[in-house]
């Protein structure tokens, strides 16, 4: 009887269940509905990336023409990789290249001198040396170690804007820098013989073979100067010199590049002078002309130019570290030679000066009786204290004579600065002033519309450009100032590496690691 009524209670469970639905089941506890077919779950996120490939050491050192040749100094290890180092000897002393060669790196040992010094004057069938670098090579230096290319002799470093040549230090392959890093070994020093002044022998006429001087920063001797005005040094082009201007001692120091006496045969562009303890780069004597130059981060003087040195200089991008640096310009020195001929001649066109250093006495000093111009050009004081332009000494701004060009030229030149002008010793800032007002489209209270730090804006694509031919034939006639016209404008890409100072866009990456490419 107890069976049978289990069962009937059974039956009766069953068929209640039967009649209700998925959804009507009542979770016990909760209250609500169990939904029995929940939506599908998202994916899972993607793996990381791969880690960045590194590098690895390659086989060996190269075979070059100089003997001694390379010395294989085994490896070293940094964030990109392992490397074969190949130090470079003393003295380069035949015609050598040094290969692009993957998992390589080469090392300057101390001074590496190219060549021997021909001395001022030229000599048929003198024993040249030219040192060749190809595209995507590294070589790096730590101390006083430095690049001497001697007079007679010349460089043949044309990298690529997709593979430039770098010249660093030690402590960059380590991967030991950051952004302040600075003065870790000498730079890149070209010698040559064309005309200079402040002769180091008392009774030597300036500009001719018997004036010479002794490069700054070096030990030994590195003369340069002579009267070849068209001699050369060789060529650089696409080339990162990073991390330079050693101390050897007090006020005597290398900077990133330094030519001394060199001739218009010798041709320079894309050049970067990355974080310098001293200059960026420094011209004495000679002839510089230079397109498509960056400076970044010197902690001394951007653009120096002293010694009669003929320069002219286009496409250039300035920017100061911050709270590093004392001046975007210096021309020349006051002393007891300010009249010493040739007299120095330095022409800018479609340069960007970004000052960010610490608050100093001014952006821009000319003196020494200089001859200088600036046309189509902007500077930007970005700490709100710096005064823009300063002029020294009576000679600077003497009345055109034959001896030389007359006051500083301005023309299309803009500045943004809380204070444009400052006293100059014997000129005054009123004086200053005047000089700049004189010449054609300058403005002295512009207001910067740069993006990027660098590309123009609508303030600066509004100011008409002046026709830099007149003043030299070596300037491209562009209708716009400053450095970099627009967005599309890109000269400075690829070749560059970036920092925090200065972002360059797509390149070889950040001035604190090496480039690797994939082969």
């Amino acid at each position: 009887m107890k069976m049978l009524q289990r069962s009937i209670m059974l039956g009766c469970g069953l068929v209640i269940l039967t009649g209700c639905g998925a959804d009507e089941i009542s979770s016990p506890g909760t209250g609500g509905n169990v939904i029995v077919n929940p939506p599908t779950s998202p994916p899972p996120p993607p793996p990381p990336p791969p880690p960045p490939s590194t590098v690895s050491p390659a086989a060996g050192c190269p075979t070059i023409a100089a003997t001694p040749g390379l010395i294989d100094e085994g490896t070293i290890t940094g964030p990109t990789g392992e490397y074969r180092v190949c130090a470079l000897p003393a003295r380069v002393t035949a015609s050598s290249t040094l290969p692009y060669v993957q998992g390589l790196l080469y090392r300057l040992n101390g001074r590496v001198d190219v060549g021997t010094d021909g001395g001022p004057v030229p000599i048929e069938d003198e024993p040249s040396v030219t040192l060749t670098i190809e595209p995507g090579v590294t070589l790096y230096a730590s101390g006083s170690s430095f690049l001497m290319v001697n007079r007679g002799n010349q460089i043949n470093a044309v990298g690529t804007a997709e593979m430039p040549i770098v010249f660093t230090s030690r402590d960059n392959v380590l991967g030991l820098n950051d952004e302040n890093s600075s003065g870790q070994w000498g730079g890149v020093v070209l010698a040559g013989r064309a005309p200079v002044t402040d002769c180091v022998a008392p009774n030597a006429a300036p500009g001719t073979i018997n004036c010479e001087r002794q490069v700054e920063g070096a030990a030994d001797p590195a003369r340069f100067g002579g009267e070849t005005d068209d001699d050369s040094s060789g060529i650089m082009q696409y080339v990162q010199i990073r991390y330079s201007g050693f101390v050897l001692s007090g006020n005597n120091e290398l900077q990133s590049l330094t030519t001394g006496g060199t001739g218009t045969g010798t041709e320079l562009s894309h050049i970067m002078s990355y974080n310098s303890s001293d200059d960026g780069v420094e011209f004495f004597g000679g002839h510089a002309n230079v397109k498509n130059l960056v400076v970044v981060g010197a902690e001394d003087d951007a653009l120096d130019t002293d010694t009669g040195v003929q320069a002219s200089l286009q496409y250039v991008i300035v920017a100061s570290r911050p709270n590093a640096g004392d001046t975007i310009i210096e021309a020349d020195s006051t002393n007891t030679l300010i009249g010493n001929l040739p007299r120095q001649n330095t022409r800018i066109s479609n340069a960007t000066f970004v000052y960010n250093g610490a608050t100093r006495e001014q952006a821009i000093r000319i003196r020494g009786g200089a001859d200088y111009a600036i046309v189509n050009s902007i500077l930007v004081d970005a700490t709100n204290g710096t005064p823009c332009l300063r002029i020294d000494d009576a000679e600077t701004i003497a009345a055109t004579s034959a001896n030389d060009a007359g006051p500083p030229v301005f023309n299309s030149f803009v500045m943004d600065c809380a204070t444009a002008f400052r006293d100059g010793g014997s000129v005054t800032a009123a004086q200053t002033q005047g000089i700049f007002e004189a010449g054609s489209n300058n403005n002295a209270g512009y207001t910067s519309t740069l993006t990027g730090l660098f590309i123009n804006g609508s303030n600066e694509s509004a100011i008409a450009a002046f026709d830099p031919t007149a003043l030299s034939s070596f300037f491209d006639n562009v209708e716009y100032i400053g450095a970099v016209r627009d967005a599309s404008d890109t000269w400075y890409a690829g070749w560059t590496c970036n920092s925090a100072t200065a972002d360059f866009g797509d390149n070889v990456g950040d001035c604190t690691s090496l480039p690797i490419y994939s082969s």
